[in-house]
């Protein structure tokens, strides 16, 4: 990248900012501005002035490129300056609003205007102007010449820790043989003799090796071979003890932050001793063979099955000689021209439509055949022309001179640069470049990354919009451009990005572009905790300050030499108390000291006038806070480290409050109460309200104004422990918490009044609201009138002990508009309804009959009944019309009285999962239920009364992949005829009828069936023969309560791919078949014996007659 026009990207915006901030301060109406007005005017119209040459920064020639280099680089020290003197200004005017009352105020502005204050900030302003004036005439010297630069703000486009888990939209392409033939070797017979083996996966950067590990890792086969996978990204760090720990943290997350190497051993072998794993090392660095054999030496030590394997993904041909033992490396090639066009396809047309000019398609393979077989070059340049759709605009992406550069990563870096370059806005470049001083491979969270955006002032506001709803549009648009990953959403399948990371080449692009000869001055202005270096000359230049891990920050380290700090991350840092010195750091926007010892905050901290965010969360010893808190007067977001955090200072004066996390929590003894959120109406995204038995009556309640935070998306409103005596008050209290009409969540938990308030009855719930869950509210007799709800799309009531009618105003048809009740549907968009242990419910209204034809629930994918034992009937209508065509999941579980299902179960034509559980009252099955074409899954268990299913014709179900029909004690008839004909079906649960049958239904099992677990009953003396004696695909096979079997059969044996046999509650077995049966199962790895009394424990059976059949299994479990 050239250097001047990295300088221009780097460089343009801070100065644009301070314009900005000149422009905004000016406009202010503040007395102690009086004096500067006209020197302000004059410092802005300077640095215009200078800032017309960087226009011409990148057009200079590269003989000049020292000069110019350091020419821009006084401009931004002189612009870091001007900065901080208007910090300096308007942290003065913020210390008199809060310290000074407003008379004192006024009788002392004459007298401030000749104060030292003004005189320094005067001189300081003269100082500035001179040296803007020396830096133009020096332009002119070194041959810049003025070219306006558009400072009018551009729009916005767009709306590495590895994991085993793939994105939501990941697709592997291009990777199947690759799959298949490390499978194979993985999975090989011959490795069952070896105690460990390495397999290094080796290919540059951006090949897919980390994509290619997650498709082993998450393959059934694996799963099924291996006893415990293991997934740990190791990156550049390549600690012994700390691989280790995680190893034993991804066992066993109970067990994280062990650190001696000993106890690690201990508890690594009670995870994995007699256990055969599978262990992913991902994106190993270390070139240090001694490192590698201390891993392995202490791994040799867990006393583990044979078989185990380890999987390494590496960039480096030296890191996989190193590592790889008895299998060999295996070099990951490119993809191919189809596969890349493929994967370039998808990312510039995600919505499938693919392009209808055949220019633009012979274009696109064109450049396809430049990515040089790399996926993520695919996936960052389809990104970057999904909102391309000219042909002028891909040629210039295909004949970008990038492709002339040598193939590598250096080839990839340029590629991804393009991405950077299709960055608009100077502020979006410079966030991305403020990502280099991440780790490689830290999962970075949304919030805070745009918090620390804030801080540094890459993000202006807008009249229209804050600057966190900026950063928001430049997260998004940055994992749009590929140069994030996804790490974890708020929602598993639509929320937003909460965490994410960036590929290591991004990452190498974020150094490149923040760095470019400039590396000094970076590094001089964000940079982690050296104490060996704090009194260096630079110190005073620093923005940002990180201290954490073991590094320590004592009491008695002085904080003055770092007086230009934006940022102080001390996260982790080993450290007890706080310097009192943090209180000169006038211009700090963000604090963190979370997860650190600290026991209190110095009062110092309430000096802080400019500190925007102030993150605690995990401090464990931190239990109070100065009085002086009070005194952050721009706080945005404050995080606190636990729900019933004892908070001793007041938030009515912290107007600028956005978010209050994890609770605000209403209190007594610290006098935290509801009526301080009443100014508070930039409370933004979510807001948990706890300790609402604290609420003295509905006055007080409304006194919060829920319904004047226009920006709260979010609200839980949560009660303590239950209090009968609290009924009434409740109720008031509730009513008194109407919500604002943006609302999108609700849950109301523990609440104990009898009534709902009548916002909730009344048709006035927010129209927006997409999920609400009213919880534990143990007295009420309600549920709220919700059906006409537009957006509604998950409900859930659950543990409400007195409901006993759900009502017709639930369906809220009363309060839908005559326009809506044309089209006919209630309840729109609901996806998810859910009604749990709700024992006293017995009755569920229908919709009383209408004019019109109403259809409710059309869009309901799931559906769960669970735990209301007096529920007789469930009014949902599943008929031709107005049934539930995208119902995917019904669950009904544990409703002793209800006597029948919803009828016409043949109009679910979605219908994938069928779970019918523990409802006695039930005594057959719909007879549409064969109809329901698209079921994977069935379940028909514990049903004591019901008696036939012999008119289930399994045979139509051919998308059934697992079926269970088990432990229904009066069932007498059941036919399972053309199960043989279900090619889908895997796995088959079947047993525990009706003690009359002497035999089991008859079946036959389908060729590619790999798991069953049958289960008897006392008059059975043999297992179902017939049926599965000649299912050779079986690979795990439960046995389970054949009291009257003695001895397992011989034909046992022909189940030649069995890997898992377990036995469990025959209490009279005593003989297994014999050695030379066992034998014939060369696969079997795994017997599990489970009470079956007569063949003893593990002890007995070793000593006794049986165990020289069983002995050669790697793994036997055995339990009394």
């Amino acid at each position: 990248m050239e250097a001047g026009k990295v300088l221009e990207v780097l460089y343009t915006f801070p100065v644009e900012g301070i314009l900005n901030k000149l422009a905004s301060l000016a406009a202010r109406e503040i007395s102690l501005f009086r004096g500067f007005k006209k020197k302000l005017t004059k410092l802005r119209q300077s640095l215009l002035e200078i800032q017309e040459f960087l226009g011409d920064v990148a057009h200079q020639p590269q003989q000049r490129g020292k000069a110019v280099e350091d020419w821009v680089r006084k401009l931004k020290d002189i612009a870091d300056d001007a900065d901080n003197v208007l910090d300096e200004i308007n942290y003065e005017d913020l210390r008199r609003q809060v310290e000074l009352p407003n008379q004192k105020r006024k009788k002392l502005s004459k007298f401030l205007s000749n104060s030292w204050f003004r005189r320094n900030m005067a001189h300081k302003i003269k100082d500035i102007k001179d040296s803007l004036v020396y830096l133009k005439s020096e332009a002119s010297f070194i041959g810049l010449v003025a070219k306006k630069i558009d400072a009018t703000p551009r729009g916005i486009a767009g709306d590495r820790e590895t994991n085993s888990f793939f994105d939501e939209d990941e697709i592997v392409v291009g990777r199947k043989e690759d799959l298949s033939k490390i499978i194979t070797i993985l999975t090989n017979s011959n490795l069952d003799q070896e105690n460990l083996s390495v397999m290094p996966i080796v290919g540059m950067g951006g090949l897919g090796k980390t994509t290619l590990a997650k498709s082993v890792f998450n393959d059934d086969s694996i799963g099924r071979h291996f006893d415990k996978k293991i997934w740990v990204c190791v990156s550049n760090t390549f600690q012994v003890n700390s691989i280790l720990s995680w190893i034993l943290e991804y066992l066993n997350p109970t067990k994280a932050g062990i650190q001696r190497q000993d106890a690690l051993l201990q508890n690594l072998v009670e995870e994995l001793k007699e256990k055969r794993y599978f262990l992913v090392l991902d994106d190993v660095w270390n070139e240090d063979p001694q490192k590698w054999s201390k891993l392995m030496t202490c791994v040799s030590k867990l006393h583990s099955a044979q078989g185990s394997v380890v999987i390494v993904t590496t960039r480096s041909a030296s890191v996989a000689s190193i590592t790889k033992k008895v299998l060999p490396m295996y070099v990951l090639g490119g993809l191919s021209l189809d596969d890349c066009w493929d994967i370039l396809k998808k990312r510039a047309f995600p919505y499938g439509n693919a392009p209808t000019a055949k220019d633009l398609e012979t274009i696109g393979k064109d450049i396809a055949i430049k990515c040089a077989g790399i996926p993520l070059t695919a996936k960052v340049l389809g990104s970057m022309l999904r909102s391309k759709y000219s042909i002028d605009e891909w040629l210039e992406i295909q004949n970008s001179r990038i492709w002339e550069l040598p193939e590598g990563d250096e080839r990839i870096i340029s590629v991804l640069k393009l991405s950077f370059d299709n960055l608009k806005s100077p502020s979006l470049k410079q966030c991305f470049a403020y990502l280099s001083k991440f780790k490689k491979d830290f999962e970075m969270e949304r919030e805070d990354l745009i918090q620390l955006w804030m801080a540094q002032g890459f993000l202006c506001s807008s009249p229209n919009k804050d600057m966190e709803d900026i950063g928001h549009e430049y997260f998004a648009i940055l994992s749009q451009n590929s140069l994030f990953q996804e790490v974890e959403r708020s929602y598993p399948h639509f929320g937003i990005f909460i965490k994410c990371k960036m590929h290591d080449l991004v990452h190498d692009l974020a150094k490149l572009v923040s760095r470019s000869e400039m590396e000094d001055k970076l590094e001089n202005q964000h940079v982690a905790w050296d104490r060996s270096k704090s009194s260096e000359r630079n110190a005073e230049k620093r923005r940002s300050l990180f201290v954490n891990g073991d590094q320590a920050l004592s009491n008695n380290t002085s904080l003055i030499s770092f007086k230009a700090l934006r940022v102080l991350n001390l996260y982790r840092a080993d450290i007890e108390e706080l310097p009192s010195s943090i209180g000169v750091l006038i211009h700090l926007r963000y604090l963190n000291v979370s997860r650190t010892k600290i026991k209190e905050l110095p009062k110092s901290i309430g000096k802080l006038y400019n500190l925007q965010t102030l993150r605690m969360e995990d401090t464990w010893n931190l239990e109070t806070f100065p009085k002086e808190m009070e005194n952050l007067i721009n706080l945005r977001h404050v995080y606190f480290h636990r729900r019933d955090e004892a908070v001793s200072f007041g938030m009515g004066r912290l107007k600028h409050l956005q978010t209050i996390s994890p609770f605000f929590t209403l209190d007594k003894e610290s006098n935290r109460r509801i009526d301080e959120l009443g100014g508070l109406n930039q409370l933004k995204g979510e807001l948990i309200i706890s300790g609402l038995e604290h609420v003295r009556d509905g006055g007080q309640a409304r006194a919060s104004n829920l319904v004047g935070k226009a920006n709260l998306r979010r609200l839980t409103l949560e009660w303590g422990e239950y209090d009968e005596e609290r009924k009434e008050k409740d109720n008031d209290v509730l009513e008194g918490l109407r919500l604002n009409s943006e609302l999108e969540f609700l849950k109301i938990d523990k609440f104990m009044g009898s009534k709902l308030a009548s916002w909730m009855m009344s048709g006035l719930l927010p129209l927006n609201l997409t999920e609400i869950r009213l919880m534990r509210c143990i007295e009420c007799e309600q549920v709220p009138s919700l059906g006409h709800l537009p957006n509604l799309r998950l409900v859930e009531f659950s543990e409400m002990s007195e409901l006993k009618c759900v009502g017709v105003e639930f369906y809220g048809y009363n309060h839908v508009n005559g326009a809506a009740k044309k089209k006919e549907t209630l309840f729109p968009a609901l996806k998810s309804l859910t009604i749990y242990y709700c024992p006293a419910l017995i009755k569920w209204e229908e919709l009383p009959p209408t004019d019109e034809k109403v259809a409710v629930f059309p869009r309901l994918e799931e559906l769960t009944i669970e735990s209301c034992d007096s529920l007789e009937f469930i009014p949902i209508t599943l008929g031709k019309g107005k049934g539930m065509p995208c119902l995917r999941k019904l669950q009904i579980e544990d409703c002793e009285k209800l006597s029948s299902l919803p009828t016409s179960l043949e109009y679910c034509i979605s219908l994938q999962e069928l779970s019918i559980k523990e409802c006695d009252g039930l005594t057959s099955l719909p007879s549409g239920l064969p109809s329901c074409t698209s079921l994977k899954k069935l379940r028909i268990a514990s049903c004591h009364n019901l008696i036939s299913l012999a008119h289930l014709d399994v045979s139509r179900l051919q998308s059934l992949s697992s079926l269970e029909i088990f432990y229904c004690l009066k069932l007498k008839y059941l036919s399972l005829e053309g199960l043989r004909s279900l090619t889908r079906l895997e796995s088959m649960k079947i047993g525990a009828f009706s003690e009359e049958l002497d035999s089991f239904p008859d079946f036959e099992l389908p060729s590619q069936i790999q798991t069953l677990e049958i289960e008897g009953w006392p008059k059975l003396k043999s297992l179902p023969q017939q049926q599965i004696q000649h299912c050779t695909c079986l690979q795990v096979v439960s046995i389970v309560s054949f009291d009257s079997v003695e001895a397992l059969p011989e034909w046992l044996g022909n189940l030649t791919s069995l890997t898992t046999l377990s036995i469990r509650r025959c209490k009279n077995l005593v003989s297994l078949p014999a050695v030379e049966v066992m034998q014939r199962l060369t696969k079997l790895k795994k017997l599990v014996i489970d009470t079956c009394p007569r063949l003893g424990g593990i002890s007995t059976l070793k000593s006794g007659p049986e165990w020289h059949k069983i002995s050669h299994i790697p793994r036997i479990d055995v339990s009394r």
